[in-house]
């Protein structure tokens, strides 16, 4: 019997979301975008070819760690995401959950670090230059945090969140309106 995970990693291959390159060819149009929904359809490309590791065994990793989040298992989602980074530290994604984790339970050094791995493998991951950002301003560090967001924004035109924090912090950090 397949499993639900299973069927839906191969679900990936077969609508030809999950090969080596499909997120640099979503992020190179998103980088392109034209709309909100056209930007909306390639960032879901985007987060879902990011789930694809290349490794059937971390691919399952994390699909188990997702439902275990899900299940308010964050002890179990860390381990599996340990040991996702364990077999492919390349791995960006694998790290960039983790670094969710830390950021949620408020260890701001770990999740730093894992964003900074994230970004050594991927330096287009959107999604970590914002939780970047949300940490240096939690830090109180808005010179940081504004850097990180406006990568954010140069990476994905319409990421709301990161383009409203820009607007928000210029004013503080440059003395000046957006």
């Amino acid at each position: 019997m397949i499993s639900h995970v299973l069927i839906g990693v191969l679900s990936l291959f077969v609508a030809g979301v999950a090969t080596p390159g499909a997120a640099q060819e979503a992020l190179d149009k998103l980088g392109k975008a034209t709309g909100e929904a056209e930007a909306a359809a390639l960032e879901e490309d985007v987060w879902d070819a990011w789930m694809f590791s290349g490794s059937p065994t971390v691919d399952l990793l994390m699909q188990r760690a997702e439902i275990a989040e899900a299940g308010e298992d964050l002890d179990l989602a860390r381990d599996m995401y340990d040991r996702a980074i364990l077999i492919r530290p390349q791995y960006a994604e694998a790290w960039n959950r983790r670094a969710l984790l830390f950021f949620k339970d408020g260890k701001y050094d770990e999740a730093i670090a894992d964003l900074e791995a994230v970004l050594r493998h991927e330096p287009r991951h959107f999604g970590a230059w914002i939780s970047l950002a949300m940490i240096f301003e939690s830090l109180d560090q808005p010179d940081a945090a504004l850097h990180a967001y406006r990568k954010a924004v140069e990476i994905h035109p319409f990421a709301s969140a990161a383009k409203e924090a820009v607007k928000r912090l210029i004013p503080r950090t440059e003395g000046r309106s957006f």
